[in-house]
Formats: C-alpha cells, sequence, structure tokens
C-alpha cells in the first residue's frame, strides 16, 4: 500500500516513515501542500497524512483542494494543533481522521491500518479467496491451512493482487506499488516475482489463482472463477519458462 505524508517538519515524521516502511509501506514524503498536490496527479494512494501547519498553504485548504480534485483517498491529519474548532474545520474539509502530535505509534499504526482497509472497502484486516488467506495487520499468508513464506516483494504484490481481485492490474501498477517511481527496475522483474508467487501456491495446491492477461497483466481469481482459463495463461509468465514444482 502507498501512503502521501505533507509536513514539512521531517524529524517529527522520520520514525513513522521508518515503521511504515518495515511494514512493507510504500511512503512518499514532501514538506509543501504544492509539492502534495503535484504527487496526486502522477500517482495514486492508499492513504493521505497531512500537517495542517505548512508553509504554503493551510492544512484544511489543501484537504479542500484534494476533495476538490475528486480525489477519495482516505485522508489523516497528524498535527501539533489540538484546539477542538481546529479539529472541527478539518474534518468540514473532508478529513477522516485526526491524531494530535506528540503521538502514540501503536494507536497511529491501527488508525492508519483502518483507513487503508477502507480505501478498499474492506471491514476486517483477512482476505480470503478460495483457500488462499492473508492477514493485513500480521502480514501472513496461508494456503489450505499452510503458512507461506513470502519475501517482502512477493506479499507486497500478492497483496495489491487480494485488494483488486478480479482486476486486470498492469505491471505499471506493481512497479508503481512496490517502487513508488525510485529506482525502479525494469518490468520483466514483475515477470519474475509472479513466477515466485505461483511456485509457492502451486506446493499448497493453489497454483491457478493468478492468471496472465496477455499484452495486459494480472489478475487473481478464485480458483473456481479461473478453471476456465487455458493451461497456458496459467503455466506461463510472460518472457518466462513454464512452472516447475518448487523443490
Amino acid at each position: 500500500m502507498r501512503i502521501l505524508i505533507a509536513d514539512s517538519d521531517s524529524g517529527a515524521v522520520s520514525h513513522l516513515v521508518k515503521v511504515l516502511g518495515k511494514s512493507s509501506y510504500a511512503v512518499d514524503h514532501v514538506k509543501t501542500a504544492d509539492e502534495a498536490l503535484n504527487m496526486f496527479k502522477h500517482y495514486e494512494y492508499d492513504l493521505f497524512i497531512t500537517e495542517l501547519v505548512l508553509s504554503d498553504l493551510p492544512g484544511e485548504e489543501l484537504i479542500r483542494q484534494v476533495r476538490r480534485s475528486r480525489i477519495s483517498t482516505p485522508i489523516m491529519v497528524l498535527s501539533v494543533r489540538t484546539d477542538s474548532p481546529t479539529k472541527v474545520a478539518a474534518f468540514s474539509a473532508g478529513a477522516d481522521d485526526y491524531v494530535t502530535k506528540p503521538f502514540d505509534m501503536s494507536e497511529t499504526q491501527a488508525r492508519i491500518q483502518a483507513l487503508t482497509r477502507r480505501s478498499y472497502g474492506i471491514a476486517e484486516s483477512r482476505l480470503c479467496v478460495g483457500p488462499l488467506e492473508l492477514d493485513l495487520e500480521s502480514r501472513m499468508v496461508s494456503v489450505n491451512g499452510h503458512f507461506l513464506h513470502l519475501t517482502s516483494k512477493e506479499y507486497s504484490i500478492l497483496e495489491l493482487l487480494l485488494l483488486r481481485k478480479g482486476a486486470v492490474l498492469t505491471k505499471d501498477m506493481f512497479l508503481n506499488h512496490l517502487y513508488g517511481g525510485i529506482d525502479e527496475p525494469e518490468m520483466k522483474i514483475i515477470d519474475v516475482f509472479i513466477c515466485k508467487l505461483r511456485r509457492k501456491l502451486q506446493r499448497f495446491g493453489a497454483e491457478h489463482m493468478i492468471t496472465t492477461v496477455w499484452g495486459r497483466g494480472y489478475i487473481l481469481q478464485d480458483p473456481a472463477a479461473a478453471a476456465g482459463t487455458s493451461a497456458s495463461s496459467q503455466g506461463f509468465t510472460e518472457g518466462s519458462a513454464p512452472l516447475r514444482q518448487a523443490g
């Protein structure tokens, strides 16, 4: 999942950025409202966190401009301002949550998880499709009751596929989700990650869940829905060798 933070005080959010990064959130940090609005023009975010005290524009006005642009991304205010009128103004402008500084990291993380789930219309932390289960909070993945050991990148790809199950995801979308436009590798790395994921799923009888949509990208489906998909789209990634049982 990807988060944008707008805060001119780097020291105040540096620890939060590190904690979110360790939880595999892709985090972009900007210091001004203008930079934040520009980022929204180029990327989609699962959550926007903003201070109200910004150098170029009041945070309340920034939130209004985001909402006027018909951006529905959940917005959390993380601010030094603690008075009730300011909180009311932030909510009236379009904020979804308000946390005051100094903040408790555990509570803030829980609020972030709840808001990012809401951005996908998900009420619970567990995502289930067929035999596959993923817990957004613990980051544990299981297939038919067997724990699946995944790398950070593999988990992030599977998480995105589950959050948008039934939708075709392009390689650009995966690269954006994994790297956020920073030091992005070639697109073929996505084929490699998908191939490795398929092999791990195959070990526990769920090899046909991730399907290649040729010329477009990948889609995750319930095995029953994927049953009619051709064997060629199930067993190959673009430019890769046929699947083999992992040893």
